[in-house]
């Protein structure tokens, strides 16, 4: 008599699967967590009992001929059934760590869910006296006995409390990762139910093994959450992890480490490579948590996630981490300073939601911060910062967006020469914002271009309704953001916008900050040159503040240049600052430009612009910024003086 070839082929086939997803794991170091080591543990069992049945297979037909080979096929069989009924219980552990349900199991859940395995193995062992799960005739032939059913009982309880965990934990998992556990459920589930009803039909193993390789190329594969340059845990990791914990409801603590001067790193190494920092924090922070709970959100921020530690642990931590930062890092060989903020909340009570917490990450630290360590209370900006945030969102749904208009003048007589248009936000939860608050952030959203197209409407509208038949306003201007005049087709909307409300284009006189200009003078001086050529008119805002290139500035086809207030009010008691200004102006003249400064609020301010002789003028000691209806009511008196 022969070895059963066909089932011997089941079980090197499900043999080979398992070392293949074994050998697999292990290559791409997915061993850290604890549900990796677990998944390990799960194909190792299988993959003994592949062996075990092999063995037992080969030696079956000589089992008349050797009483060791017959012993021998007889230890196989126990170590199967030893080892097989550990799986059930380990796939369910394995599932609550991946789903996070393990967070809600007490002491006397753990003991509960135990006890089917603690019986089953202890009956096990005792079959070889008692003969209840399997045994041999007095032919040596393998008979089930009676018990043998209790095994898929057991089975059973731990794959429905699977079931149960995966329905409760639901949105916890992923869509990928949900599919590959039912499938490994239903695949196993076949196998076991074929093998139950046609014993000579070795498919049980070969369905788990098939299995396991779906949970390893869905569950256990990372390429989607790590980075691999760097072997970071990336954004989408960050927010997987956080979305599990806190369905789970476990408390943890999100610590974010942000490099305040990581801009050093290009200019230092003459290199745009941003690893370069990624692979210095990794070598250290690796010395001070798992591999398992560090994310790299951007070049210059990484994030900790800390569990199962009171506030005074992750203080200490940040306290720790800090103190290497006092220490230089080497850098191509060289020693360089890396400077650094930290800030921590914890989960669910400072951060409810895994928005938060990115929103933390994503935040910059606050100006004027001289703080190292933010936590508590020093995160109070964060609240304003996500309130300020819903605020525009809001504003945009219900129109709680308004355009100002602060009146300009021209100095020789004083009139009127038309206003500039400003953006205000009136949020019924928390009040007026600034500006200076909802700009930046509504920049950081992508909203800033549909800020700015609504700021323009609101203006054409002004211009071909009220203003139609005016001819006292000159121009309105109108303030540019530089996401908004690099978008394609920027030129293309804005030449659409003036004809649907049929306005004469040189009434709108675009405003571009220097900073703007000096971001790409090329791209920028052939948008402006497009839109002149529309009609349009152009000004630079904030001249004075920034370091641009000068010759490239007054290059570009600008009407006016806008001083910045800081210089004028310098000039007023400092002889120097009154030097700079009237050389500024001069220059400016000379270049054929007009010359507009704002920030007026006293008359000695307008007494020496006076003298120095300049075109345009705007500032609170004439006007603040008005409402429509107030402007239009200025406006009616056409010969209102400064």
């Amino acid at each position: 008599m022969r070895p059963d070839l066909f089932h011997i082929a089941f079980y090197a086939s499900a043999l080979l699967i398992l070392t293949t997803t074994i050998f697999f794991t292990l290559i791409q170091q997915r061993t850290a967590k604890l549900n990796n080591k677990l998944f390990l543990l799960i194909a190792g069992l299988l993959s003994l009992n592949s062996i075990t049945q092999m063995v037992a297979e080969l030696c079956y037909p000589y089992r008349f001929e050797s009483e060791s080979l017959f012993t021998l096929i007889k230890v196989c069989e126990y170590f199967y059934f030893m080892l097989h009924a550990m799986i059930p219980p380990v796939v369910l552990v394995y599932v609550n760590i991946v789903t996070g349900a393990s967070s809600h199991y007490t002491r006397l859940r753990r003991i509960i869910f135990g006890l089917p395995l603690i019986v089953t193995e202890i009956a096990l062992l005792l079959n070889p006296f008692i003969n209840w799960f399997f045994y041999y005739d007095e032919n040596r032939d393998f008979c089930r006995g009676y018990a043998e059913g209790t095994l898929y009982l057991s089975a059973g309880f731990y794959l429905a409390v699977c079931m149960f965990t995966m329905i409760y934990t639901w949105k916890a998992v992923v869509m990928n990762r949900r599919i590959a556990i039912i499938y490994f459920f239903a695949v196993c589930l076949a196998g076991i139910i074929i093998q139950l009803l046609f014993l000579d039909v070795k498919a049980e193993l070969f369905a788990e093994s098939v299995g396991l390789l779906g949970i390893m190329i869905a569950v256990e594969s990372e390429d989607d959450r790590i980075d691999i340059d760097t072997g970071f845990y990336n954004r989408r990791a960050l927010q997987l992890d956080l979305n599990n914990y806190i369905v789970n409801k476990r408390e943890l603590w999100v610590m974010c480490i942000k490099v305040t001067n990581a801009d050093i790193i290009p200019r230092v190494t003459g290199s745009e490579n941003v690893d370069i920092l990624s692979t210095l924090m990794s070598d250290y922070l690796r010395t001070k948590i798992s591999r398992s709970f560090i994310y790299n959100m951007n070049p210059q921020t990484f994030v900790l996630t800390i569990l199962n530690k009171d506030e005074e642990h992750v203080k200490n931590l940040a306290t720790e981490i800090l103190v290497r930062f006092d220490m230089p890092w080497m850098i191509n060989d060289n020693e360089y300073l890396l400077k650094a903020v930290i800030m921590f909340a914890d989960v669910p009570k400072r951060l409810p939601s895994s928005a938060d917490a990115f929103y933390m990450a994503d935040s910059p630290v606050p100006e004027g911060n001289d703080k190292r360590i933010l936590c508590g209370n020093d995160l109070n900006y964060l609240l304003r910062r996500s309130a300020i945030q819903n605020a525009i969102v809001n504003g945009l749904k219900k129109d709680s967006f308004e355009v100002y208009y602060q009146p300009t003048f021209n100095l020789s007589d004083g009139s009127l020469h038309g206003a500039e248009a400003l953006l205000r936000l009136d949020d019924e939860a928390i009040g007026k914002i600034p500006p200076y608050e909802f700009i930046p952030i509504s920049e950081q959203m992508g909203l800033v271009d549909v800020l700015d197209t609504f700021v323009l409407g609101e203006v054409c509208k002004l211009l071909s309704n009220e203003l139609k038949d005016d001819t006292t306003i000159e121009a309105i201007n109108v303030n540019l953001s530089v996401l908004q005049c690099m978008k394609p087709g920027f030129v293309k909307s804005i030449n659409e916008e003036a004809d649907r409300y049929g306005i004469d284009r040189s009434r709108i006189n675009f405003e571009i900050t220097e900073s703007v200009a000096a971001s790409d003078y090329d791209q920028l001086s052939q948008i402006v040159s497009e839109l002149k050529r529309s009609g349009f008119r152009f000004s630079l805002d904030d001249y004075g503040t920034g370091y641009s290139n000068v010759m490239s500035i007054f290059s570009m086809d600008l009407d006016i240049i806008k001083i910045d207030k800081s210089i004028m009010w310098s000039a007023v008691d400092n002889e120097l600052g009154r030097i700079l200004l009237e050389n500024t102006v001069r220059m400016i003249k000379q270049m054929g430009r007009k010359v507009f400064v704002e920030g007026i609020e006293t008359e000695a301010q307008l007494n020496l612009l006076r003298e120095i002789g300049v075109d345009y003028l705007q500032g609170f000691y004439f006007s603040r910024p008005l409402p429509k209806d107030e402007f239009l009511a200025v406006l009616a008196k056409k010969k209102q003086k400064v």
